[in-house]
């Protein structure tokens, strides 16, 4: 890594030559589902990754994603910690809820650390649930380490509307085959290599109530609002985020606002990628953050 420009935490993280190797690294997750009182009937999926009996690190997916999302980088820290990738309500393979409850995937995130007994487990969030994850430990709660994979910062009303309207725009197809060919990472475009794109796709396909085929999450949940804006200065844990340097939504300038707003924080650039940098450079997105969970969560 070089160091960059006039900031001393952070670092840029060059373009390799090639494409990384993606995919299983013989490391398969196990599904459960969930529920506590504080849910109100509403049962979350998880992904468990690994040996149950490490402390357990939570992944927390992106706006229109699932928990599978991470099913090629979660291996890749399970040999320090038990990777438990969480799907939001209205994601994946929880529940759809038909009442939409401002906060929720907040309620969900809190839940989870509940059920799991690890309060103060450390988080690693991808766009929306990088801002989970900051709106959590930015309130009460108080995570070992805080990962912020490309949260969307800095961006103008306008793009922010269009990727929204991007997200919301929910066709059906006629075949699941059709339906996982025609997936794709949004915002675009993703340089994804095409066997992760595949398996992505693959657990991101549900059969429709008419005999079609979607994709697994309910658009209405984009436009719910959290409970709160989070105040950076009241993240207490040791916070790394990763931009990719092509990002659409971390701009330059929102990522240097978060690394002023919250202390200590250290940012990583990873050139070659867009928003979806676990996607795009997942050996240079697990490089950066393996070690700083061994340092500050272990």
């Amino acid at each position: 890594m070089r160091r960059i420009g006039r900031f001393p935490s952070i670092f840029a993280i060059p373009l390799q030559t090639g494409s990384p190797p993606v995919g299983s690294t013989g490391l398969e997750g196990r599904t459960e589902r969930f529920t506590l009182p504080r849910l109100g009937g509403v049962h979350l999926a998880v992904i468990r990754y690994g040996d149950a009996a490490r402390p357990p690190v939570v992944l927390l997916h992106g706006a229109g994603a699932n928990a599978h999302w991470w099913d090629h980088l979660a291996p890749r820290l399970a040999d320090r910690f038990h990777p438990v990738a969480l799907d939001f309500r209205g994601h994946g393979d929880s529940d759809f809820p038909t009442e939409l409850v401002p906060g929720a995937f907040r309620d969900d995130l809190e839940a989870l650390l509940e059920w799991l007994g690890a309060p103060r487990a450390p988080l690693v969030g991808h766009s929306l649930g990088a801002h989970i994850a900051l709106g959590h430990a930015a309130a009460d709660g108080d995570p070992a380490a805080l990962v912020l994979i490309d949260p969307a910062r800095g961006l103008s009303g306008t793009r922010r509307r269009a990727t929204r309207l991007a997200l919301s725009l929910r066709p059906t197809y006629a075949s699941r085959e059709e339906a996982v060919r025609r997936f794709q990472f949004l915002p675009g475009p993703a340089d994804v290599a095409p066997s992760l794109r595949t398996a992505v796709a693959e657990h991101s396909v549900r059969a429709e109530p008419d005999g079609r085929f979607g994709f697994k999450f309910d658009a209405r949940w984009f436009g719910v609002p959290e409970r709160d804006r989070p105040s950076l200065g009241g993240v207490r844990a040791p916070t790394l985020i990763v931009r990719g340097v092509a990002s659409p939504l971390l701009t330059d300038a929102g990522a240097h606002e978060l690394v002023r707003g919250i202390a200590g924080a250290k940012l990583v650039e990873i050139a070659g990628a867009g928003h979806h940098v676990q996607m795009e450079r997942p050996e240079e997105c697990a490089a950066a953050i393996a070690p700083f969970l061994a340092e500050h969560a272990s």
